[in-house]
């Protein structure tokens, strides 16, 4: 996996634990395992454009404040969950820094307009056999 250009400091993060949701188990709801992430957009160090960008994504887990919350309970531990909750959470930030490539208008070359239109003399002259037989 590659390292992240911009990576979150654990000072920005509010972690808590929490009761997992779903079907009862011997620890499911007993034990604290599922983690709330809170990772507030306005207050981080990321760069001002990354901030704005974020800021515009439409994603359900970012709230009207600006504030990402990942609810992460799929796994039994809390560490895991607290692992998978922070890579998440990098996958947003990553996937917002990601700026895709410039797109450069081409012509086609003159052999493929060659081929086009052969292709298409073609077709005309098996087309114009098609019609009405006569004696």
């Amino acid at each position: 996996m590659s390292v992240s250009r911009y990576p979150v400091k654990e000072d920005e993060l509010t972690i808590t634990a929490m009761r997992a949701q779903g079907a009862g188990g011997q620890n499911v709801n007993k034990v604290s395992s599922a983690i709330h992430l809170r990772f507030d957009i306005a207050a981080s160090s990321l760069p001002d454009w990354l901030r704005e960008r974020l800021l515009n994504l439409s994603d359900q887990r970012i709230s009207k404040d600006g504030v990402i919350i990942i609810k992460a309970q799929q796994y039994r531990t809390q560490e895991q969950n607290r692992a998978d909750a922070l890579l998440r959470l990098q996958a947003l930030i990553d996937g917002a820094s990601h700026t895709p490539k410039a797109r450069r208008a081409t012509k086609p070359t003159y052999g493929s307009q060659q081929r086009r239109l052969a292709g298409k003399s073609q077709r005309s002259a098996i087309k114009s056999l098609r019609g009405r037989v006569d004696d």
